[in-house]
């Protein structure tokens, strides 16, 4: 009789919409933690994800004033520069004219750049031998401009190629930073500094004779 005592605990009495709550909860719960971990980001050490396969940057020493231009030819003889920004697979990002006009918008305001870079990216792969050219545009300064140029393979893993800097002496000069080939799985085989004149390749399409600072930008 002690139970009528209230001495022995008694069960408490069964609520149903507070089971399906408690349950609905640890399903949401569960759904949650499982959509966490199909959206996190798998760490993987040099991993670049881009439709890119390969980067071309030349780079030359911030603030510069001078006009240096990137130029670069596929296989198939697609050549592109200022004035033919996408070529085949091959894209030139961005012109850089050194101190003529080069700015960056930051809202409806002007902010002068003082990086110096162009990049071509190439975004497919033909097999054959390419062909990197810098070419001294303007000479504002009169001396030495040392540009650098970096090729680099995107996929499956970032792996430079081929990275030199060179030097521009004059307003017109041309170089070969580098001609490097590459089989149809987009692996490099060859490497070399050979120089070739792409001015002279794009003169000989035009059927005029190439002059250089009159290929306006």
């Amino acid at each position: 009789m002690t139970d009528d005592f209230d001495f022995a605990p008694r069960d408490e009495p069964f609520d149903p919409f507070g089971v399906m709550l408690f349950k609905a909860l640890q399903v949401i719960a569960f759904l949650f933690f499982i959509t966490l971990l199909m959206i996190a980001p798998e760490a993987k050490s040099g991993k670049v994800d881009s439709k890119a396969e390969f980067l071309i940057t030349m780079t030359w020493p911030d603030g510069h004033p001078d006009d240096i231009d990137l130029f670069v030819q596929d296989p198939l003889g697609h050549i592109v520069f200022y004035r033919r920004r996408e070529a085949g697979f091959m894209v030139l990002d961005r012109d850089d004219r050194g101190g003529a006009n080069d700015f960056i918008l930051v809202g409806d305001t002007k902010v002068d750049s003082p990086i110096r870079q162009e990049i071509v990216s190439i975004r497919g792969i033909v097999a054959g031998e390419y062909t990197v050219n810098v070419y001294h545009f303007t000479a504002v300064t009169g001396k030495p401009v040392p540009v650098s140029v970096k090729v680099e393979r995107l996929n499956p893993i970032v792996q430079v190629v081929h990275y030199d800097t060179i030097e521009l002496n004059d307003s017109g000069e041309e170089k070969t930073a580098v001609r490097f080939t590459m089989d149809s799985s987009g692996k490099v085989t060859a490497v070399n500094r050979e120089q070739k004149s792409l001015l002279r390749t794009l003169a000989s399409f035009n059927g005029s004779a190439w002059t250089g600072m009159g290929m306006d930008k």
